[in-house]
């Protein structure tokens, strides 16, 4: 695996090495040993999740503020503009972002730490994305930060409005938001 670092240090791509030929390809998506040894990631994972969605979907920006999850996110199918939002305030990225296209056809994967708020639109006519969490889902602690919100100024790559669920239609700005210390 390689371990591509972004502008916020804590947000890490990882790119698998993959073998193919002409019968199709292997690649390790998840190995403990490796992702320790390579990028220090030695969190546990609790729970795989898995998400289909049409063309222009965006879902995000989404976090949990109690039983923050930490995620390693990649896509299955299709591809996606995925973005991670540093909500630490503690932390020297506080309200900064990054974002990373995520494909069937580059295999990458995106570690995002818990802290984060994370979000996505889909770019291809659907995509299936699958991710790793280190918690469990806790609806009653899960929270949104909107995806236009002026002060981020995401580059989504949109040309239409998004389609959106009702709650990420009623998403805080993050200066309203509830964020980690």
């Amino acid at each position: 695996m390689k371990i591509i670092q972004t502008v916020i240090p804590d947000l890490l791509v990882i790119e698998p090495q993959v073998f193919g030929d002409d019968r199709g390809f292997f690649y390790e998506s998840y190995n403990a040993k490796v992702l320790l040894e390579k990028a220090g990631i030695s969190e546990h994972f609790v729970q795989d999740n898995h998400s289909r969605s049409a063309r222009n979907v965006l879902r995000g920006l989404h976090y949990q503020i109690q039983q923050p999850q930490a995620k390693l996110v990649r896509v299955v199918i299709g591809a996606v503009f995925d973005v991670a939002v540093d909500l630490r305030k503690s932390s020297k990225t506080f309200g900064q972002w990054v974002s990373t296209h995520l494909s069937v056809e580059n295999k990458q994967q995106l570690w995002i730490p818990a802290g984060f708020a994370h979000g996505f639109l889909v770019l291809s006519e659907y995509a299936e994305v699958l991710y790793k969490t280190t918690n469990y889902y806790a609806p009653q602690h899960e929270r949104t930060i909107l995806w236009k919100d002026p002060d981020l100024a995401i580059a989504w790559p949109i040309q239409t409005e998004p389609i959106l669920s009702a709650k990420d239609k009623v998403a805080k700005l993050l200066r309203d938001a509830e964020v980690f210390a």
